[in-house]
C-alpha cells in the first residue's frame, strides 16, 4: 500500500462547510441539458468529459493511468482531468460550480457531502445504471451501497471505502506485559489495555481521540451507538436515533479521559495523534487501512485488531467516497456513466486500491489475485477487509453535518471533563433533532 494520497484519509469531515451555499445552488436554475464543451448534446466525433478527480500524489498518477487506459478503450470519449481542486475543497468548488450552471460531469464527493449536493437537479439518478451494471450491485459491500443510495435511489457510484480498526504497538504492549488484544474484545477490554498501557513519566499514552470536534472525532462513536441498538437517526427521519445510548457509548470517552490513557489531539486532521503513535509513545490507535504506510515507514511493529463491541458481535463504520455525475446533456452523460462504470469493475477497481491505497468496493475485487497478493504483503490488512463484511456507513440524510456537529461538541465536553455524558447528549440531541425538523 502506498502512503496516504490525499487528506481525506485522515481528516473526514461531515460536510458542514458550504452547506448553506450548497442548499442555494441546489436551487439554482439549470435543465440539466446543458451541451457546454465537447459533445454536450448530439455533436459528431468524440464526446469529451470534466472530471474533477480531486486527487493528488500516488493517487494522482494512479487515476491518470487509468483514464488514459479507458481513453485507449474507449476512443470515442475524451476526459479532461485538468480541472477541479483536491478532495478536501471539492465541495465548496461544486457548490460553486452548480451555482453558475456549469458543474463537471463528474466529481469526487465525499460520502456525508452526497445527500446535500444530490439535491441539485443536475445530480444524475444512477440507479437503472447500476441494476443492469457489468457487476451486480449486490456484490458492493453493503455499507458502500448505502452511502450512494438517498430516498431509494442510487445518485452515485462508490470511489472509495475504508473502515476502522485498532492498530497496537507489539513493543508497548510487550514492555507492559500485556497480551495483544484478539478479535471479539471488549470496550471495557480497551479501557483497561489504555489505562495499563499508559506511562506518564514516559510521556506514552494508552490511545488516542481526535478533539476538535470535526468528523474524524464524531465517526469514531458510531460504532459504540450501533453496537448498544442505537442509530444516527431514528426510524422517523426526523429525530436522533442515539438519545438513548449516546450517554452509555460516551462513558467509554469519559473513563479513558479521567484514566489519563488518551491522547486529545486539539487540533483537525489528527496529525498530531497519529504522530504521537509513530513515534512509539500511544500504544493503540483506533484508524483506517491508510495509515498502514506510515506505520510501516516508522519501522513500528504492529498488530491489527478489529474494533471493540459491547455484544460480543463485529460492528464498525465503514467511509466511502463516490464518483458523482452530473447531467451536461445526453452525450456527455452517457460517456460519464460509462468511465465510471468501467473504473469501479474489479479489474480496474483492484489497480487503484493496490496503488492509490483504498480498499476494494466489492467483493469481486477481493477475490482477484492481485488484490489477494497485495493484502498478504501488507500485514493487517486483511482485517480492514473483514471488517467490511459488518461495517455500516453514515446515513444518507442531509442534516448530517450539523448532527455531526453536535455530537462532535459533546464529544469534546466529555474528553476535555466539561461535561458529563448524560449531560452532554442531551444537549447534542436537541441540537440534531432541531436540524433534523428542517424539511429536505
Amino acid at each position: 500500500m502506498t502512503p496516504p494520497p490525499y487528506s481525506r484519509r485522515q481528516l473526514l469531515r461531515g460536510g458542514a462547510l458550504a452547506f448553506a451555499a450548497l442548499a442555494a445552488a441546489a436551487c439554482a436554475p439549470g435543465s440539466g441539458t446543458s451541451t457546454g464543451g465537447a459533445g454536450g448534446g448530439g455533436s459528431a466525433g468524440p464526446v469529451t468529459i470534466e472530471m474533477w478527480h480531486g486527487q493528488s500524489d500516488f493517487a494522482l498518477e494512479a487515476i491518470k493511468k487509468l483514464v488514459a487506459d479507458f481513453e485507449k478503450s474507449h476512443p470515442t470519449i475524451k476526459v479532461d482531468i485538468s480541472g477541479g481542486v483536491v478532495a478536501d475543497a471539492m465541495l465548496q468548488k461544486v457548490t460553486a460550480a452548480l451555482a453558475s450552471d456549469s458543474p463537471p460531469d463528474i466529481a469526487y464527493i465525499f460520502g456525508s457531502d452526497l445527500p446535500n449536493v444530490a439535491r441539485s437537479p443536475r445530480v444524475a439518478d444512477l440507479t437503472d445504471m447500476v441494476n443492469s451494471g457489468p457487476t451486480p450491485w449486490q456484490d458492493y459491500w453493503q455499507s458502500v451501497r448505502d452511502v450512494v443510495t438517498i430516498k431509494g435511489r442510487v445518485r452515485a457510484m462508490p470511489a472509495l471505502v475504508d473502515s476502522l480498526a485498532v492498530v497496537c504497538n507489539k513493543k508497548l504492549f510487550e514492555e507492559a506485559k500485556i497480551p495483544l488484544p484478539q478479535a471479539g474484545w471488549t470496550w471495557d477490554d480497551f479501557v483497561e489495555t489504555a489505562r495499563e498501557l499508559t506511562d506518564p513519566k514516559r510521556k506514552v499514552f494508552g490511545t488516542g481521540w481526535p478533539g476538535a470536534g470535526d468528523e474524524d472525532t464524531v465517526w469514531r462513536i458510531w460504532p459504540l451507538v450501533w453496537d448498544l441498538g442505537g442509530d444516527v437517526v431514528g426510524a422517523d427521519g426526523r429525530s436522533n436515533g442515539f438519545a438513548g445510548v449516546g450517554a452509555q457509548a460516551l462513558q467509554v470517552v469519559e473513563r479513558l479521559a479521567k484514566d489519563g490513557s488518551v491522547y486529545i489531539d486539539p487540533k483537525p486532521g489528527s496529525e498530531q495523534m497519529y504522530q504521537v503513535f509513530l513515534s512509539g509513545r500511544m500504544g493503540m490507535v483506533p484508524t483506517g487501512p491508510w495509515q498502514l504506510p506510515d506505520v510501516i515507514d516508522a519501522k513500528i511493529d504492529y498488530h491489527v485488531v478489529p474494533l471493540p463491541s459491547f455484544s460480543g458481535r463485529p460492528v464498525t463504520i465503514a467511509g466511502p467516497d463516490t464518483w458523482t455525475v452530473f447531467d451536461n446533456g445526453p452525450d456527455r452523460l452517457k460517456a460519464a456513466q460509462t468511465l465510471v462504470t468501467w473504473l469501479t469493475q474489479p479489474a480496474q477497481d483492484v489497480r487503484w486500491d493496490v496503488d492509490a491505497g483504498s480498499l476494494p468496493l466489492s467483493k469481486g475485487t477481493q477475490a482477484l489475485p492481485e488484490w489477494t497478493e497485495h493484502a498478504e504483503k501488507t500485514e493487517g490488512l486483511a482485517t480492514f477487509v473483514t471488517a467490511l463484511q459488518s461495517a455500516r456507513g453514515r446515513p444518507a440524510n442531509p442534516a448530517y453535518p450539523q448532527v455531526s456537529t453536535a455530537v462532535g461538541e459533546a464529544i469534546v465536553a466529555v474528553l476535555l471533563g466539561r461535561s458529563t455524558p448524560a449531560d452532554a447528549i442531551a444537549a447534542a440531541t436537541t441540537k440534531a433533532d432541531a436540524a433534523l425538523r428542517v424539511p429536505n
